[in-house]
């Protein structure tokens, strides 16, 4: 029989199951690692919610469950995330010059992303792509709201560097 907490760890998990999966797929960029990685963390956040004392965090802590797993993978894995470089979109593929040079921007700031440190790509992430506050990243990471804020401030101004240098 299910406790109150696995009941709400469950339904937050189906609630909020795109989420994960973008933010391990951000890690990983594999679809099925992906979803293997947000299998394993919904099995680790129902075994163990039983450790959460404040139910109000327990959205941040599957969170840092998912981070956590993401990283495991791939320090498992022992392997480069290669990016793939696509062809070169031409005109006669059906690609205005403007799209193609959007794919372009899109595809250096990928390159330029997977450059940062893990903790770094880990703020940005949560920040601009998951729309988290500064604080819920704080709550997330285990980090000091000061210090997610310069990390945050760092990491921008390291992306804003490498793009210009493109």
């Amino acid at each position: 029989m299910k406790n109150k907490l696995e009941q709400q760890t469950e339904d937050l998990l189906l609630r909020q199951y795109d989420r994960y999966y973008r933010l391990a797929y951000s890690y990983t960029h594999s679809t099925q690692d992906a979803l293997d990685i947000v299998q394993e963390s919904a099995y680790r956040a129902i075994k163990h919610c039983h450790l959460v004392r404040n139910d109000a965090y327990l959205g941040t802590w599957i969170y840092r469950i998912v981070i956590h797993t993401s990283l495991e993978f791939l320090r498992k894995q022992k392997r480069e995330m290669p990016m793939a470089q696509p062809e070169e979109p031409t005109e006669a593929a059906g690609i205005s010059q403007e799209e193609s040079e959007q794919m372009h921007r899109q595809w250096e700031l990928q390159e330029e992303l997977e450059r940062l440190t893990e903790k770094e790509r880990t703020v940005l992430t949560l920040r601009y792509f998951e729309d988290c506050t500064l604080e819920e990243i704080a709550q997330i990471t285990g980090e000091n709201l000061n210090t997610v804020k310069a990390r945050l401030y760092r990491s921008l101004k390291k992306l804003r560097l490498g793009m210009e240098q493109m």
